[in-house]
């Protein structure tokens, strides 16, 4: 009875051992499945910006020292998240722009490339596929090309010494990496034309206002300087003569007015007009003292016209001369 009484306690204290460990195991169970769960959840959710940046920070802190400036990278955008010295060469398109150049005057294209390391930059036209230097080195039989590097800059320049207008079209900045990239610049070669209105012989009545015109169109940029001479001489506008001026007025086309008031005979002559980043223009002043009553008058200029001018300005004198 005894030991009966023995065995059935025993059972009911295992079973209890048994139910109790049980209830502790699941508990835990429970709880790491509600956990996960919840940060599954949190995963789902967005993130607050503060959230983040303090993660960044943890991350940053951990980062050890020798990999942290080379650590931010994204295979999609590895050009906008690597750091310069992992991004290999690149092109700063802010020095590398198109260009209008003179025609006879020396012109540079300007490419500026970034971390070159052990690559080169070349230049290729693309009128006619032709290569044109590599590095330092021209790599055409037209002498006229030729690169020019300058190490403080990074600049490559392709200098075009005596451009035409047939050196005019899209020459490409190439980087030997593989595959090679490039930047296109456009190269304008552009001949400034200047002309003086009334060209090439104009007439004037004594005592009228000598008005030149001169017109410099075509030009890249307005010129600095536009001088006016007269029989080779430069025209003083502080003489003792007096009355000589000039207007100028600057733009994408530019235009000097030289005007002389009281026209004499000393002011005959040939006249220049000499924009200083363009052709000159010379044109023939004839100063008239009446010897010529057939010549027309036009705003104090006057020309040998066609014979209906010549009648007009006929009746115009005869009705001054009867007043």
């Amino acid at each position: 009875m005894e030991y009966s009484r023995n065995v059935v306690n025993m059972r009911v204290v295992l079973f209890c051992a048994i139910y109790f460990n049980f209830g502790i195991s699941s508990s835990v169970d429970d709880r790491y499945h509600s956990s996960s769960s919840a940060s599954s959840a949190e995963e789902q959710q967005p993130m607050h910006p503060a959230s983040a940046s303090l993660i960044l920070t943890d991350a940053q802190t951990i980062r050890s020292p020798d990999t942290a400036e080379n650590e931010i990278y994204d295979s999609d955008e590895s050009n906008l998240l690597r750091t310069p010295l992992d991004r290999g060469p690149y092109f700063d398109l802010s020095a590398s722009k198109n260009i209008t150049a003179l025609v006879g005057k020396t012109a540079y294209l300007n490419c500026r490339v970034k971390n070159l390391g052990n690559k080169t930059v070349s230049w290729v036209r693309h009128r006619d596929i032709h290569l044109l230097t590599v590095g330092r080195f021209t790599y055409t039989s037209d002498q006229r090309f030729q690169s020019v590097h300058n190490p403080q800059t990074d600049d490559w320049s392709l200098q075009i010494r005596y451009p035409q207008k047939r050196d005019t079209g899209v020459y490409e900045c190439q980087i030997s990496t593989t595959p090679p990239v490039g930047h296109s610049m456009h190269l304008s070669v552009v001949e400034p034309v200047t002309i003086v209105v009334g060209g090439p012989d104009i007439y004037i009545n004594t005592g009228s206002t000598v008005n030149l015109t001169c017109v410099v169109r075509n030009s890249p940029e307005p010129p600095s300087t536009i001088i006016w001479t007269h029989n080779n001489q430069e025209i003083n506008y502080d003489s003792p003569r007096g009355g000589v001026s000039v207007i100028t007025e600057k733009g994408e086309t530019t235009t000097s007015y030289l005007l002389i008031q009281r026209a004499k005979g000393t002011d005959t002559g040939k006249y220049v007009c000499s924009p200083s980043n363009a052709n000159s223009y010379f044109i023939n002043v004839h100063i008239l003292n009446g010897e010529h009553p057939e010549a027309m008058q036009h705003g104090g200029q006057l020309r040998i016209g066609d014979p209906l001018h010549v009648f007009v300005f006929v009746i115009i004198t005869l009705l001054a001369g009867g007043r």
